[in-house]
């Protein structure tokens, strides 16, 4: 199959801010003014269509989850073993997509993601790396941290850090508060974030950089890139679903599921994280996908790994921001697609003709429950799991191509 038309569904256009009938057409991977004769039909009535998803910062190349997600572009994170921290680790990992997603690793800032010795980045860029990234920490040394930011600045490629003082967070699972408290957790204050934040923030300026804080969850924290993004610094943010949807109080009886890097925050932070997606101090809203087995999850909350099974539910769990009346579907998709396509520099979150044929079919109203048991991701350790939900992909297409379900 060359050409593909989509016929009958809502278009959703986040650069126009526009959600309309329409009709899509696909040919040579990319979308084109009208349907080429012989061009196979897929009927899109009572569906929406959107440009696929592009995933700010997973955690590990889970192929079936992206695709159940409608995740058509993932940002890999350096984490990895070892770290993608050489040119040869950069095309391995994007060769690891094919031909289901398309995946742009991230270079890891330093060597080993030790926060010591720069790595070169540079030659990374050129072997495809979309972006450098701190890792799941910051760099401790601002003499590093500096030399990254000017370093990437120099390059045009934007910096994805961490937002945590490992002096206050080093060995906390939860967030200061009645919460930790009650349940004996080690705990930090919410200000480790926004510590983090305004130290990089003055390097970012200093240096001429542009940062991207892959997850801001706290009031403190918003508040600063509110302010930087004023006075015209490069920064941007990103958050989850959970984060947006849940607060400390929902750890409940020790639910590690629930236990997540940031851990979760106050309701007043998660009151004040709407707040900044509703007046665009947000830009992007990503899945945190960090799928974990329940070698590592089931275990005393303290002990188990932090993370979570994300990609399979980003959307799902994103309708209910529009549901809610926290941002409207046009700029859903701006969050979830066409801004993190423009910070990664890379193809996808457009449905203007040209554009790489990347794009999610789904239903926004389809009723069904998560449940870790069945999910398509390698692991189900969701903090949403049994919840009842509305909106599900029906299609997945890169390139102009269905794809399926599992890896060919």
């Amino acid at each position: 199959m060359s050409a593909l038309a989509i016929t009958g569904g809502t278009l959703v256009d986040p650069e126009a801010g526009r959600v309309a009938p329409g009709d899509i057409a696909c040919a040579d991977g990319v979308i084109v003014g009208g349907a080429p004769d012989g061009a196979e039909t897929l009927d899109a009535g009572g569906l929406h269509v959107a440009p696929g998803i592009v995933d700010l910062g997973v955690f590990a190349v889970d192929i079936p989850a992206f695709v159940a997600g409608g995740i058509t572009r993932v940002a890999l994170m350096p984490d990895r073993s070892p770290a993608i921290d050489e040119p040869a680790m950069v095309q391995h990992a994007a060769a690891a997509g094919k031909p289901a997603v398309w995946i742009h690793p991230m270079a890891a800032a330093t060597q080993g993601l030790r926060g010591e010795e720069l790595s070169e980045f540079g030659l990374m860029q050129r072997a495809g790396a979309a972006a450098v990234s701190t890792g799941r920490r910051r760099i401790a040394d601002a003499g590093v941290m500096h030399r990254v930011l000017r370093y990437a600045a120099a390059l045009d490629l934007v910096v994805i850090a961490h937002a945590e003082d490992e002096g206050l967070s080093g060995h906390a699972v939860a967030t200061d508060g009645e919460t930790a408290t009650r349940l004996g957790l080690p705990s930090a204050p919410a200000i480790s974030e926004a510590m983090a934040i305004a130290r990089d923030l003055m390097l970012a300026e200093q240096a001429g950089a542009h940062i991207h804080f892959r997850t801001v969850t706290t009031a403190r924290g918003f508040d600063l890139i509110r302010d930087a993004k004023a006075r015209g610094i490069g920064v941007s943010c990103g958050i989850t679903p959970a984060h947006l949807l849940l607060c400390d109080v929902d750890i409940g009886a020790y639910r590690t599921f629930a236990k997540l890097s940031p851990p979760l925050r106050s309701a007043e932070d998660r009151d004040a994280a709407l707040g900044a997606l509703a007046d665009g101090t947000i830009d992007v809203i990503c899945s945190g996908h960090d799928p974990h087995g329940p070698e590592a999850k089931r275990l005393p909350y303290a002990d188990a790994e932090p993370g979570m099974s994300g990609a399979e539910t980003l959307l799902t769990l994103s309708l209910n921001l529009v549901r809610d009346g926290h941002v409207d579907m046009a700029r859903l998709f701006a969050l979830l697609s066409s801004n993190p396509a423009r910070l990664l520099g890379v193809a996808g979150g457009s449905l203007a003709t040209g554009a790489a044929a990347d794009l999610v079919v789904f239903d926004p109203d389809v009723p069904w429950r998560v449940d870790t048991t069945s999910m398509a991701s390698s692991a189900g350790n969701t903090p949403f799991d049994e919840l009842p939900v509305q909106g599900k992909v029906v299609h997945t297409i890169k390139g102009g191509r269905p794809v399926d379900r599992q890896p060919s």
